[in-house]
């Protein structure tokens, strides 16, 4: 008999991720932790080869915190202490 109207229809709602811009600051994103921060962590040195090998590349090149999750001090740590084993040639 009489059609019901609907309210706030699927027609004028859009998806929250067809909404995001590539200029908005990303709210869905999880940042992880520094591994190197937390306790029980190995202390960053230039005599640690096995700890700096993670953190370079195939090509020798030092990986950045966003692929590694290092945190700002600690990456700095690291790429002084990579540089210091490069130039005493244990890397």
């Amino acid at each position: 008999m009489f059609k019901k109207k609907r309210v706030g229809g699927k027609k004028n709602k859009q998806n929250n991720f067809a909404k995001l811009s590539i200029f908005q600051p990303n709210k869905y994103k999880f940042k992880k932790s520094c591994p190197l921060s937390i306790k029980g962590a190995p202390i960053i040195d230039y005599k640690n080869i096995k700890l700096l090998k993670r953190y370079i590349s195939e090509n020798g090149k030092i990986l950045p915190s966003r692929i590694t999750n290092v945190s700002q001090k600690k990456q700095r740590e690291l790429s002084v202490s990579i540089k210091r084993a490069r130039n005493l040639a244990l890397i």
